[in-house]
């Protein structure tokens, strides 16, 4: 499906809910979030303002556990996205390999677009 239909022969777009579509694709650079929520918080806090690179999108949409955890969600659903991350870029004197990374999955509200 490409996101269009036709009624009445002129052409009519979706219109998709919000976090009903992802808004990151494999190969974009993500950066974490650096607030600090009062409470439970689902993302490790050495990863608050580190960049990395989405490797996946999680299908389907899922609640925010965060807000569903103190009754705020209603329901609503956004993404997870599984972030590769370098070592060095989480600990800047990491002395293993090149190749040594964190892989995890985090929510969509904790991510923003970063630089490449």
């Amino acid at each position: 499906m490409d996101g269009t239909s036709k009624s009445a022969g002129s052409p009519s777009r979706v219109v998709f809910a919000l976090g009903e579509k992802a808004i990151f694709k494999a190969g974009d650079r993500v950066r974490v979030s650096t607030r600090s929520p009062i409470g439970h918080y689902r993302v490790p806090t050495y990863l608050r303002g580190k960049s990395g690179s989405v490797e996946k999108v999680i299908e389907p949409a899922a609640i925010d556990n965060e807000e569903e955890s103190y009754g705020r969600n209603a329901g609503s659903k956004r993404h997870y996205y599984r972030v590769a991350f370098r070592m060095s870029e989480i600990w800047p004197d990491y002395a293993g390999s090149e190749r040594d990374g964190l892989h995890i999955e985090i929510f969509e509200t904790w991510l923003e677009r970063a630089e490449r």
